[in-house]
């Protein structure tokens, strides 16, 4: 079982992915920690990747996709995983396509957080992160402490409302071709309400998935 979760900046993707990978009993895999992850291991990808980012270049979808692929080889994702952040493009799902039939498997579902845009930009506009583990947190002050680390709590600039509405731009031109793509490969896309409380969220996306 392989789920694909998508949906626009501040939809809640993050929040959801690990409380539905607890209720499956599967494991998220998402880029920036697969990615991470390999250039600590210092794994010919993470290498090749490190290099990108050390000149100030975006990592490849080529690079990503290796990475992604050697992550979805291991036994912990022998049962399933939710992918969050690996799919944005239509050339990156036509990617994940091709690596999961190497691997003799298949995306099984995409859940689609729908939310309203202002809604998003109201949301984003109070979140703040902690500045060391990047731990979102909704209506905590820039400059109080995370719980986990004790790092120090900032609003990043991209959560200002114009760099929102800039990034939600970005999702309709480039991101939202991908649900048409999926749909068109007999694909099962789910739109989840994403509005309300986070467990109610939970709830509807599990049974979408269940239905």
């Amino acid at each position: 079982m392989i789920i694909v979760l998508f949906g626009k900046p501040g939809a809640g993707k993050g929040t959801q992915a690990p409380l539905l990978a607890a209720a499956l009993g599967v494991p998220t895999l998402a880029t920036g920690d697969e990615l991470r992850g390999a250039i600590r291991a210092g794994t010919d990808l993470g290498r090749e990747a490190k290099g990108f980012m050390d000149r100030g270049d975006l990592v490849p979808d080529s690079v990503i996709l290796g990475i992604i692929k050697q992550a979805l080889s291991e036994p912990r994702a022998a049962s399933g995983v939710l992918l969050d952040g690996v799919v944005r493009t239509v050339p990156q799902a036509e990617g994940l396509a091709t690596v999961c039939a190497e691997l003799g498997k298949k995306v099984d579902a995409v859940l689609v957080f729908d939310i309203d845009d202002d809604e998003i930009v109201q949301r984003l506009a109070g979140r703040t992160v902690c500045e060391t583990c990047q731990t979102p947190y909704t209506g905590r002050a820039p400059g109080t402490k995370c719980d986990k680390d004790g790092g120090t709590l900032v609003r990043r600039k991209d959560d200002e409302p114009d760099a929102i509405r800039n990034r939600l731009a970005v999702y309709e031109k480039q991101t939202a071709p991908v649900l048409a793509w999926y749909r068109e490969h007999d694909t099962k896309v789910a739109v989840i309400d994403a509005v309300g409380p986070v467990q109610d969220v939970t709830a509807r996306a599990l049974s979408a998935l269940a239905s």
